[in-house]
């Protein structure tokens, strides 16, 4: 199918915004699990602190990376409370752990193992035909086809998001939600976004459009769909909040969780541990990444107050002097849990610091404040996790036998691909 035409979408949407504007929507950047997690630990802030607002019944949903997670948890009914539960909730019934991103992506690693001694040949065929123009390095340099694109394989979280969807009352289909679901990925070949949700893309299962909203290069391999391959939605902007924007919504709450940490100023407070280039090059890569998108956020913010003037843009993301935030181990439960904590106690410091500005712009949407619960200084995450509502069908634990089985597969089809190798 043809890509959007971006142009011919915003023009659309323009005549959508002249013809009405109502509505509240909802924007969530990514920032990998952390981001997720955060972005759990924000809604449960905002469900418990705002009156009138039921974040699973929007109008309209963008998700990009790993906020597409969770905006498509929302879109299909299940609460912020409900989410802490499936995905940052520990023990033995936790559905999404730790290790369903650590997958290694075997099936990458036979393909390039394959096509290693066709290189290798063509390289040496390339060299040995003209030995004193060709270098060896230029010569050699088809070697890096051999390279895999992903280290992990992002397969899992179609899988897992798949069985969460079939559910009863849920669906992997964006054409039969009872709102509107947006995800926002790169097409590889062209650089440029696709929105999936929108007409043209609405075929794609929900699943897939979000397993390759997160195909963070590096990590992930592209993945492919309708003859084309898709990576990160980061990589174009941060928010995509124009996608919902242009549907007329008329109140946007955008959630970012990655911002650049300010080592200077919290190590003034006694926050920061060390210098960032102390840290090594993970930290180092950590602190440019978010610094690069954060830059685009502010810069797209901006631009969207100006090209969407009648419409309310409430903005909530981290301290920039928040060391956990920042040094974190993601994929330790304990932390899981505190970090989400943080997320909830810190989006209520910025909600209750910002009420009297925010106040108005929330009661023309029919939402109004609870001041009560911003001023107990006692209240915590676990006293939003009340939800009367069950939830159906959560992902069943996975067996030994299970495990075993898949296993055995998975090594079977790398023996396979490294006999074909050789």
């Amino acid at each position: 199918m043809p890509e959007t035409s971006v142009s011919g979408r915003a023009s659309r949407a323009r005549t959508r915004r002249r013809e009405s504007k109502s509505g509240i929507g909802l924007a969530l950047a990514g920032g990998g699990p952390l981001g997720g997690i955060y972005e759990v630990g924000a809604l449960l802030a905002l469900a418990d602190s705002l009156d009138g607002i039921d974040f699973t019944k929007l109008d309209a949903y963008v998700g990009v990376s790993s906020g597409g997670f969770v905006a498509a948890a929302l879109a299909n009914g299940i609460s912020p409370a409900q989410m802490y539960r499936l995905f940052i909730e520990d023990g033995a019934d936790a559905a999404l752990k730790p290790e369903i991103f650590l997958r290694p992506a075997f099936g990458e690693f036979g393909r390039c193992l394959a096509a290693l001694p066709g290189l290798m040949a063509r390289a040496t065929s390339q060299y040995l035909r003209d030995p004193f123009h060709r270098g060896v390095l230029e010569s050699f340099a088809t070697l890096a086809h051999a390279i895999p694109t992903g280290v992990f394989d992002n397969r899992a979280i179609d899988e897992f998001l798949s069985r969460l969807f079939a559910a009863p009352g849920r669906t992997n289909d964006f054409r039969k939600l009872p709102r509107k679901l947006f995800l926002v990925a790169t097409n590889l070949d062209t650089g440029g976004p696709v929105v999936f949700g929108s007409r043209e893309h609405a075929h794609v299962p929900i699943s897939r459009a979000i397993e390759a909203s997160s195909a963070l290069p590096g990590l992930f391999p592209p993945v492919a769909i309708d003859g084309a391959h898709y990576v990160d939605g980061a990589l174009n902007k941060t928010l995509h909040a124009s996608v919902a924007l242009d549907e007329g919504i008329a109140l946007l709450l955008c959630i970012n969780p990655l911002v650049p940490f300010d080592a200077s100023s919290a190590q003034v407070q006694g926050r920061a541990p060390d210098r960032l280039n102390e840290g090594g090059l993970p930290l180092v890569l950590g602190q440019t990444f978010r610094a690069i998108i954060h830059s685009r956020m502010r810069v797209g913010m901006e631009s969207y107050r100006a090209r969407y003037p009648d419409a309310g843009i409430v903005l909530f993301e981290p301290d920039r002097e928040d060391a956990d935030m920042f040094f974190a181990n993601i994929f330790s439960y304990s932390q899981r849990k505190r970090l989400c904590a943080i997320a909830f106690a810190k989006t209520r410091q910025s909600l209750a610091a910002r009420a009297q500005s925010l106040a108005p712009v929330f009661a023309t949407h029919g939402i109004g404040i609870r001041q009560d619960r911003l001023d107990d200084p006692r209240r915590r995450i676990h006293d939003a996790l009340v939800d009367p509502r069950p939830l159906r069908a959560q992902p069943g634990r996975v067996t030994v036998k299970r495990t075993a089985r898949e296993l055995a597969h998975t090594l079977d089809q790398l023996e396979r691909a490294v006999a074909a190798a050789r």
